[in-house]
């Protein structure tokens, strides 16, 4: 027993000399079962009277159309946070990354806010690929990413919280609502990354089991303008709908081209995954209206927690200014972070993730509930359509949260 404690404070030590080397604090007791240092050998300083936490998000390149306003909104949540006395008693004092559009990049800045600025959790990432990217850095730190937008499921990290929907709370629903509404024949265009190729997969595999007929597939690069090409085929296609997974501002491109083309949401109407509130004015309400998407919150939301958040942006941001899911379940992942840390009574990636299991929050798309095995929530499921106000307004409601299924395990369809 003598000898195993003499070999942890040397160890504790040797840390701590180390990381002194390099400017950076190291994680005090309050988070080690022992009492002795620190839990996972992060360099966390827990024994000021703030702690800091890490956005990162694109503030420049093709998605920063989309990312902005999830940084905004984490940053409003913080300020909430802190003007609500903060976290175990300390202040949130946040360190803000560009991602700049790039996944190399957001892995760069994740193991820079991990291992100099000493950040206690990240919050950030938008496209699977930066997500894909910045896994491992967190895996190998021991460290938490909160990403906070709906991707393609079939993933479920230690290190990881999914805030926004996983597969069977978006991509299905969105299926399930074509089928209702009679679409035999459906055309699929896409970003040429993980999600939209890996979430077509999944497409497919549905609409071979439920006689939809997949009449084209076609990709195109993050940033990509000229959709001449691909809306030709969609036009000559007979597609009854269309499964949009474009991402960033090449949605801009493509639905300018589809009405040129002549395409309208009366006959050829579009479900996109990745347009919420914020992209509409960005790719011209002229240019959307009346078309669908499918996500989990919407601005128009009727209920007084979305009322409040709703009028809490808008007087931080301008009146202006719109609300969107992945803004949404950023600004709730913030504060479902906080729920974990005050259920642990500490910071540290052991102590969140023991303590994450049931942890609720009434949230503004409704209550959400931390799933403690795959790290993903219970969430609503929500298909929108454009109005002429600019905004998503609810055509079909799962009407009670889901179950996070993502490996699509209650799925026969894809077995195999």
């Amino acid at each position: 027993m003598m000898s195993r404690k003499l070999t942890a404070v040397a160890f504790i030590a040797a840390g701590t000399m180390a990381l002194a080397s390099c400017g950076a604090p190291v994680e005090q007791t309050a988070d080690s079962p022992s009492g002795t240092g620190s839990s996972s050998g992060t360099c966390v300083d827990t024994s000021g009277s703030s702690i800091k936490i890490g956005f990162v998000n694109s503030l420049s390149g093709t998605m920063a159309i989309s990312e902005k306003t999830v940084s905004d909104a984490l940053h409003m949540a913080a300020d909430e946070i802190n003007a609500a006395g903060g976290v175990n008693g300390k202040t949130l004092d946040v360190v803000q990354e560009d991602g700049a559009s790039e996944p190399t990049i957001f892995a760069e800045k994740a193991e820079k806010l991990i291992s100099q600025d000493c950040v206690a959790a990240v919050f950030g990432g938008w496209t699977s690929a930066s997500r894909k990217a910045m896994l491992p850095v967190f895996e190998e730190k021991d460290s938490l990413l909160f990403y906070p937008v709906q991707y393609e499921g079939l993933e479920a990290s230690p290190n990881i919280f999914y805030t926004g929907a996983t597969t069977n709370q978006q991509i299905i629903p969105a299926m399930d609502y074509l089928k209702s509404e009679g679409v035999k024949k459906l055309f699929l265009v896409g970003s040429d990354y993980v999600f939209p190729r890996t979430a077509n997969k999944i497409i497919n595999a549905y609409a071979a089991a439920n006689d939809i007929e997949i009449v084209g597939e076609e990709y195109a690069p993050l940033g990509h303008t000229d959709f001449s090409t691909i809306v030709n085929k969609l036009k000559g296609s007979g597609a009854e709908a269309v499964f949009n997974t474009l991402n960033g501002d090449s949605n801009v491109a493509f639905f300018k081209e589809y009405k040129n083309a002549g395409l309208a949401p009366e006959t050829t109407p579009v479900i996109s995954v990745s347009i919420a509130e914020e992209e509409v004015a960005g790719i011209g309400l002229e240019n959307v209206e009346g078309q669908f998407a499918a996500w989990n919150y919407f601005q128009t939301i009727d209920s007084p927690e979305n009322h409040t958040f709703v009028e809490a942006f808008k007087a931080k941001y301008g009146q202006d200014r719109v609300t969107s899911d992945p803004m949404e379940s950023a600004y709730t992942s913030l504060y479902l972070w906080k729920e974990m840390a005050e259920k642990a009574g500490g910071f540290s990636t052991e102590a969140i993730v023991a303590a994450a299991d049931g942890v609720t929050f009434a949230a503004p798309e409704g209550q959400v509930t931390v799933d403690g095995e795959n790290h993903h929530l219970f969430k609503a499921a929500l298909i929108g359509q454009i109005a002429s106000d600019g905004l998503l307004h609810t055509v079909w409601s799962s009407g009670s949260p889901i179950e996070p299924d993502p490996f699509l395990k209650n799925y026969s369809w894809w077995q195999g």
